[in-house]
């Protein structure tokens, strides 16, 4: 293994420090939530302590200050995926809202009966069910882009769809079940040769490897805080400034105006033009940090660290009878998920629950994807940087005790 310092980085976790039904905690699940760092609990708790101001609004101290570190976690999300300017970073809840935020935007205003918007097989249900209602609303079309046996995008299918109809091309960065990382540079360049507009879901990408929107080129990139080790209730919208000041606000009320009469408003420039409200101020400070942690655990080696571990965690699984991987990407991050010959899902689950290793079972909100591989959901093992080799060996005998205390 690399010399990343793994030990270090877990006392930074205390909530890992705690026993599930007498065993150590083991949590691999981090593709549905990371754990959070003293220093990210810290910046909110300070923030609370002295600076708690609402933002944008008053000239007091307080006001003041809390505005300086909202605004400067703005500028360090731009920072961290090389945006060429602050204001295209734009507040929101997660991933899903920063989708919904484009597809009620742009899709509303753009879409017409006859248009198409290109989505990949694997699509979470963020990022699939939103592009799908709008197309209803629009008459626009819906076309999937298939994947190869391997779980990776089908590249040839996917140049062979593009055409003048092409409007949108809406795709995950790395898929949050087969763990596939997509090229989405490549996606990107096609779609501009044809005309399109391109959105990246960002989700399990941004923990695991440094994003530069700039180098992908595309026009919009989106993730949320909870997966890179910052709080809930928080996330990001990448858009390139020439198409933001174009956009329509979303949602209406405080914040994002400039001017309002009784009969008349101007709305604010972007980015506070999709900010209506008072937003999450603690959680965009929070948020600041955990991008200081991430990116100080990414330059410190975790990015090879992870792939490394992820390999001890393929190879394993690949030696118990009855364990099947779905997917055999050549480029993969984060995730894996498994089929079970002679058990549920579920029930593994549980099992390994009771001796406190945490993993998911189910579709994953991914339901359209599963049907396609004719499963119904599958067993998912995510890792973060806190997890370690004796984790992972921990994990495998127990699913090993599972299969057998099951397939008896």
């Amino acid at each position: 293994m690399t010399s990343f310092d793994v030990q270090r980085v877990r006392e930074q976790f205390l909530i890992l420090q705690q026993q599930i039904n007498g065993y150590p905690l083991v949590y691999l699940d981090s593709a549905a939530t990371a754990h959070k760092p003293e220093c990210v609990l810290q910046a909110m708790l300070d923030f609370y302590r002295t600076d708690n101001a609402n933002v944008h609004r008053s000239a007091h101290t307080l006001a003041s200050r809390a505005t300086q570190k909202f605004e400067q976690a703005r500028q360090r999300v731009a920072d961290f995926l090389h945006a060429r300017r602050r204001e295209e970073i734009i507040w929101t809840r997660g991933t899903t809202e920063s989708i919904n935020l484009v597809a009620q935007t742009w899709g509303l205003q753009s879409l017409q009966a006859g248009d198409e918007i290109l989505l990949s097989a694997m699509e979470h249900h963020a990022n699939l069910v939103t592009w799908q209602q709008v197309a209803k609303q629009t008459g626009a079309r819906l076309r999937i882009i298939p994947l190869l046996e391997s779980g990776e995008l089908d590249m040839q299918a996917y140049q062979a769809m593009l055409s003048t109809r092409t409007r949108m091309v809406a795709i995950v960065h790395v898929s949050n079940v087969l763990g596939t990382v997509n090229p989405v540079a490549d996606v990107v360049r096609l779609a501009k040769q044809a005309g399109a507009l391109t959105l990246i879901d960002g989700a399990q990408a941004v923990a695991h490897a440094p994003v530069d929107v700039q180098a992908l080129g595309c026009d919009f990139y989106a993730f949320s805080g909870h997966k890179v080790y910052g709080p809930t209730g928080i996330g990001v919208l990448y858009g390139r400034k020439e198409i933001l000041t174009q956009l329509p606000p979303w949602q209406f009320g405080g914040e994002m105006i400039r001017k309002v009469t009784f009969t008349e408003s101007e709305f604010s420039l972007p980015p506070l033009r999709f900010e209506a409200g008072t937003p999450a101020i603690a959680e965009a400070v929070g948020l600041s940090a955990a991008l200081d942690f991430l990116c100080e655990q990414l330059a410190a080696g975790a990015e090879v660290y992870q792939q490394q571990l992820l390999q001890r965690l393929l190879q394993g699984l690949q030696q118990i009878d009855g364990v099947s991987l779905v997917g055999q990407p050549a480029a993969r991050q984060g995730v894996v998920s498994v089929v079970l010959a002679h058990a549920h899902h579920h029930d593994v689950c549980q099992l390994l629950d009771a001796q406190g290793i945490a993993v998911r079972s189910g579709h994953h909100c991914a339901m359209p994807l599963l049907h396609s591989l004719g499963l119904a959901g599958t067993l998912r093992i995510s890792l973060g940087v806190y997890n370690n080799e004796t984790e992972i060996d921990a994990l495998l005998q127990a699913l090993r005790q599972a299969l057998e205390l099951l397939h008896d």
